[in-house]
């Protein structure tokens, strides 16, 4: 079993990953700013990801880090999470784990050869930098050095904490195309989402690439 460091366990996303890892038998260590509300039957400890020292020492002895954080900058004039990449970079090389990240669906193609959701007209102004932060940080592992083992998972467009929905087991995964269905929706539920993502952990499909899942 693997041993697992979760940034942002308290969240929707790292929440469910957190759970469905100890479902399966995984050692995790959960980190957050305030661990109060962080699954039970884990180890957590109260930090931040900017914390280089935290970062570099949790790199030490982990398999896998896990970052389920929002990309953009969480008060005016603070750092995005783009920001803590090269410290995640050198302590994930240092200590031989996996590093990947919670996307987001906007930098998804809308189509086959067509453009990313985020630079088209209709997507929401409000999560344009939410989106725009996260496809820096896609774009930015493709760059990293070949050292570095990443994943990225970019969720179908319904997907949070607004739309749970539930536990099925069955999903698709896709490349760099959005997923629909045949009403041309996007979902998947937390808890499916968490499937498909620690799937990734124990099998390695996709070594240094982007992956997204929806029904």
């Amino acid at each position: 079993m693997a041993k697992v460091v979760v940034f942002g366990v308290t969240g929707y996303a790292g929440g469910h990953i957190t759970a469905e890892l100890v479902s399966r038998g995984h050692e995790v260590l959960g980190i957050a700013r305030d661990v109060a509300e962080a699954p039970e039957g884990i180890e957590t400890r109260a930090g931040t990801i900017f914390d280089e020292a935290l970062v570099r020492e949790v790199a030490q002895d982990a398999d896998q880090l896990v970052v389920a954080l929002p990309a953009r900058a969480l008060e005016e004039g603070g750092p995005k999470l783009i920001d803590a990449l090269p410290v995640l970079v050198e302590a994930s090389i240092a200590g031989g784990a996996r590093l990947s990240f919670v996307g987001g669906a906007g930098s998804l193609q809308v189509a086959e050869g067509g453009p990313k959701g985020y630079d088209t007209p209709e997507f929401e102004p409000a999560y344009l930098d939410e989106a725009r932060s996260h496809g820096a940080i896609l774009d930015a592992l493709r760059e990293t050095d070949a050292a570095l083992d990443w994943f990225y998972v970019s969720p179908a467009g319904g997907f949070g904490s607004w739309n749970p929905g539930e536990r099925t087991g069955e999903f698709r995964l896709g490349g760099e195309v959005l997923l629909t269905d045949a009403n041309g929706d996007s979902n998947i539920s937390g808890a499916d989402f968490a499937i498909a993502y620690v799937d990734e952990i124990e099998q390695a499909a996709h070594p240094r690439g982007r992956f997204t899942v929806a029904y």
